[in-house]
């Protein structure tokens, strides 16, 4: 499975601003998947959500990937 096939509806974010930092988690709440990555604080929400969905797909696809090597979906 590749990242353009992975399909997300809502995604859960969470913003924690540590000096010129700042942290962000995205949870998928039919997975309960959930990662995290660091950005700069001068970039926009829109920048850091996209960037975090973007892992957030790879996340899922790797995962199912290794799901169907190993025989359970």
């Amino acid at each position: 499975m590749s990242v353009q096939d992975v399909r997300l509806g809502e995604v859960l974010f969470e913003f924690i601003t540590n000096g010129r930092f700042v942290k962000v988690t995205a949870i998928d709440p039919i997975t309960m998947e959930e990662v995290a990555m660091v950005g700069d604080r001068k970039a926009s929400v829109d920048t850091l959500e996209r960037l975090a969905i973007n892992k957030l797909k790879y996340v899922i696809a790797k995962k199912r990937d290794a799901a169907q090597q190993a025989g359970r979906v």
